[in-house]
């Protein structure tokens, strides 16, 4: 059975016009100001195309970040060196279009991004995402992620925890 969705990298040939989110901060950065901040080395996006019609149906961008090691639970750095910092990536948006959302897709955006971040060859110790709303601290929970001490709304999720999430969803 094939995948109703492929993922690739934001390229020149995607029509972005279109892309319907229901917000219009969203909507307003994936349309006007992605390629420059992709151009200027500061995010990768990432885009989910429908198979059916070529259509993007949804997007993220990924970035270089770093956390301070003072943020998180102790549980989760006890056995770690104490540097003041520890690398992350960042999930600086991630939006679906209002025709595609309720499919499963951001849920499978999260899982590309993870897998992104454990294999790039530069160390990763957790992802961050900074949550617009209420509703999307929801979104991000149900994945597995946790708030910081010092930004409620600024979510992580070590890589070894997704790792293991996504090792028992694939054995499945």
């Amino acid at each position: 059975m094939s995948t109703p969705f492929r993922l690739e990298l934001l390229a020149g040939g995607h029509d972005r016009s279109s892309f319907d989110c229901g917000d219009e901060v969203l909507n307003r950065y994936f349309q006007t100001q992605v390629t420059q901040d992709v151009r200027r080395r500061i995010t990768n996006c990432f885009v989910a195309i429908a198979n059916e019609n070529g259509q993007i149906a949804a997007y993220y961008t990924l970035a270089a970040a770093s956390v301070p090691i003072s943020d998180l639970p102790e549980s989760d750095t006890k056995r770690l060196p104490r540097y003041p910092t520890l690398p992350a990536v960042r999930i600086g948006r991630l939006a679906v279009d209002r025709r595609f959302q309720g499919q499963g897709l951001g849920g499978a955006l999260l899982a590309d991004a993870a897998a992104r971040s454990l294999q790039t060859p530069v160390a990763v110790f957790t992802l961050l995402v900074d949550a617009k709303n209420d509703q999307a601290v929801a979104f991000y929970r149900r994945y597995g992620f946790r708030q910081l001490a010092s930004a409620p709304r600024t979510l992580f999720l070590p890589l070894v925890t997704a790792e293991k999430a996504f090792l028992q969803a694939g054995a499945r």
